[in-house]
């Protein structure tokens, strides 16, 4: 309890003001793996991350994760990012998973190594100070699907969309976060039947069993799941920043105790939002029958 509530500590602290910065560093480049894009307009504060590796189906190499380690770094500092939304730029794949032929050529000390690294980036996506969704047009397979259990929210397409941790038809097991957060979504029983068979799920049937949030008709362009998670981007958009973050927290790190000791993160989560401007603008509003205006202070 007392290591939890450490942790919960040190990320409360996550939630104050830091300045803002602009979007110059997120410029992308055609040639890199991992790209981003803060949206403007209507979508200012929806920040997209595109998966741009077609030569191997998005598969989850020493370059690609690197650069995605690098992007969620300066992200996670910019408090102009209200949502984060992972995507492909591969028609019909969202991440097909561990790069099998580059893990090949390793030893086994290398991909003992690799593997930690893969481990840590879950993490990372994971602990991501805003919310985040993934958005799954294709195939999302092995390390892929863990990627997306990594999010806060999926949402896939019908039919295209194809997921499944099928690390043990090739001689593997999850090791990515999977036998973690796979049990904490579909409840254990469930997660060992996925997992032990290397099942593979469509979209609708992910969405029957709890696995995605949302599922959708595909279409022409391939892009149905990403317009859909955009539009679930833009309902959280007005909602008030500081107070979405620190419910996020209350919710994962009151996952991991009991309801006793999550109930003390929750008050330490409330007590840290009771200061901000936004909780007073909130309150104004309601009162003048008003929208509020958040400006995450």
């Amino acid at each position: 309890m007392l290591c939890t509530l450490n942790r919960t500590q040190r990320l409360l602290r996550l939630w104050e003001p830091l300045p803002a910065h602009g979007c110059a560093s997120h410029s992308t480049k055609a040639d890199r793996e991992i790209q981003v894009r803060a949206l403007t307009g209507p979508d200012q504060g929806i920040t997209e991350i595109l998966m741009n590796r077609p030569r191997a189906r998005n598969a989850l190499g020493n370059v690609f994760v690197s650069e995605l380690l690098e992007a969620l770094a300066q992200l996670r500092e910019d408090q102009q990012v209200r949502v984060l939304l992972f995507r492909s730029a591969v028609k019909g794949v969202f991440c097909a998973g561990a790069d099998l032929k580059e893990r090949e050529q390793m030893s086994e000390t290398e991909v003992g190594v690799f593997v930690q690294r893969l481990r840590g980036l879950m993490n990372e996506i994971a602990a991501f100070p805003a919310p985040t969704i993934a958005a799954m047009d294709g195939f999302a397979l092995g390390g892929g699907l863990e990627l997306a259990l990594a999010c806060d929210l999926r949402v896939a397409a019908a039919s295209s969309a194809v997921m499944g941790l099928i690390e043990t038809t090739r001689g593997l097991l999850p090791g990515a976060g999977g036998t973690q957060r796979l049990p904490r979504c579909l409840g254990v029983a469930l997660a060992k039947e996925l997992i032990f068979t290397g099942r593979r799920l469509s979209g609708m049937q992910a969405q029957a069993l709890g696995l995605v949030n949302h599922a959708v008709p595909q279409n022409e362009e391939g892009n149905a799941a990403y317009h859909r998670a955009r539009a679930l981007a833009q309902e959280i958009l007005p909602q008030a920043p500081i107070a979405v973050r620190l419910g996020k927290v209350a919710i994962d790190q009151g996952m991991e105790v009991d309801i006793a000791s999550g109930m003390v993160i929750e008050g330490l989560c409330y007590a840290q939002n009771i200061p901000t401007q936004d909780r007073l603008e909130g309150m104004a509003a309601f009162r003048e029958k008003r929208p509020p205006k958040f400006v995450g202070k």
